[in-house]
Parts: C-alpha cells; structure tokens; sequence
C-alpha cells in the first residue's frame, strides 16, 4: 500500500526501461512507492504499465538523462506529477567493450556521458530538493569493474569508477543535510546489455554466459538480484549506510 501524506515515498528510476532498472522499479513500488520509470524509450511505459496492473503506482517518462535540459524537464515533471522526490536510483548506462586503441573518442565521450554525466546531473537537480526537504536516498548502480578492471572494457571500468568516487564525494557532502548516498556494484547480470557485449566481442551468447558464470556461486546474476541490493540501500534498513559500495557478484572479485 503506497503510503500518504509526508510519507510519501517518490523514487524516480533512471535505465527503468532496462534489464536491471525495470527490476528496481517493480521492487521500489512493491515497497510502497510511487515510481517514476525513466528511459529513452517506450519500455518505460511497459514497465509502468506493469506496475500499475499489479496495483502499483507508477508513470513513464522519457528523457535522455545524459542532457543537462532533457534532466530539468524531467524533475520539474516528476515532482509535478507524484510528488516530491525521496529516492533517487541512477541505474542508466552502457558499455562499449574495447582496449584504448580499440576506442573512438566518440566511444570514450559517450561512455561518460551514459555512465557519469547521466548520474552527475541527475544528482545535481534532484539535491537541493532533498537538501530542502532535509531527507532523502539516492542510490548509484557502478561494476564490480568499477572497483576492479577487467580487459577490454577500458571506457566503461574508468566510468564506473568515476560513479563509485562521485558516490563517496557526495555522500561525504550531503550527509549533514539528512541525505543518503550510497552504491551497488553489480557483476554480469542476465540482461540485454549482457547479450551485446557478447556480440562486441565477437562470441556467442552460450559460450559469453558459460565464461561469465564462472564465479564462487556458480552463475550470473538476475536483475532482481541487484534491485534487492538497491532497494536495501534505500530503504530504513539502511539508515546508518551512507558512502557504501555494496559488490552483488556472486563472489566474482573475490
């Protein structure tokens, strides 16, 4: 039952047309909340649609969260709409596999675009609102190649790493204003991005998932498996977390 009033619990998902985002969104509005499913694409409003035939609530909106513009919009619609927001889930990104020769700029920018600039400047407008509110959690979603490299993936592991240092910068700054912000760090997740990396590297998807189970638990993760990791981040459970990076990799950095 979505609660009423100061309670109110609005989470704006970003990638919740996605493999993992629309896991975190479903879960976030099974706890109570109010979601706002933000991607690209249509999938938003499939995800949304999900949600509100199992008696959530929950609206799609489209925006490319990389754009400074395309990010004001979005708050002002969502706090306009549902209200004000108290969860912030930076799920969006991508990857483009490639040692340094193997990138173009172009994939270098783009890389940080999706995986950085998506989380700065949805950060950056969605703050001074908790900051007002004097509440409010936000939760990052970077790689266990954030903490770790892994080969031929130079773009993306130095862009997740920038995602876990920018988590722990602003946790540090916003604390004292009763924010939260911490992070989860997944390993290979069975979702489409998966299968394209696959294709990048030029294997077969059996062959890709069969290299990427190989860890302590013996398989990859689901995208439920990582939005129970973020919904415990944001929840009261947490309340004493700020600054953390929580690894969901099946042993995989072990």
């Amino acid at each position: 039952m979505t609660a009423t009033g100061s309670d109110t619990r609005v989470a704006l998902v970003t990638g919740g047309g996605g493999g993992i985002g629309s896991a975190v969104a479903r879960r976030l509005a099974d706890e109570g909340a109010a979601v706002a499913v933000v991607d690209r694409d249509d999938a938003a409003e499939a995800v949304a649609g999900r949600i509100r035939d199992a008696g959530g609530r929950a609206e799609a909106f489209l925006c490319d969260v990389s754009a400074e513009s395309d990010v004001a919009a979005l708050v002002e619609k969502v706090s306009g709409r549902l209200g004000a927001i108290t969860d912030l889930c930076c799920v969006a990104g991508s990857i483009r596999r490639g040692t340094v020769p193997d990138l173009s700029l172009a994939d270098w920018h783009r890389s940080f675009a999706d995986n950085v600039d998506s989380v700065f400047l949805m950060c950056r407008a969605v703050l001074p609102l908790m900051e007002r509110a004097g509440r409010g959690r936000i939760v990052t979603v970077a790689s266990g190649w954030g903490l770790r490299a892994g080969e031929k993936a130079a773009a993306y592991c130095t862009a997740k790493a920038g995602v876990v240092m920018l988590t722990q910068a602003m946790a540090l700054d916003h604390s004292p204003a009763g924010i939260r912000v911490n992070c989860v760090a997944p390993g290979d997740t069975r979702t489409p991005m998966l299968a394209r990396e696959a294709r990048q590297l030029g294997q077969s998807d059996t062959e890709f998932l069969a290299e990427a189970a190989d860890r302590p638990l013996g398989r990859i993760g689901t995208p439920e498996d990582i939005a129970a990791a973020v919904a415990f981040l944001a929840g009261p459970d947490a309340d004493f977390v700020t600054g953390a990076v929580l690894t969901v990799d099946g042993g995989g950095s072990v």
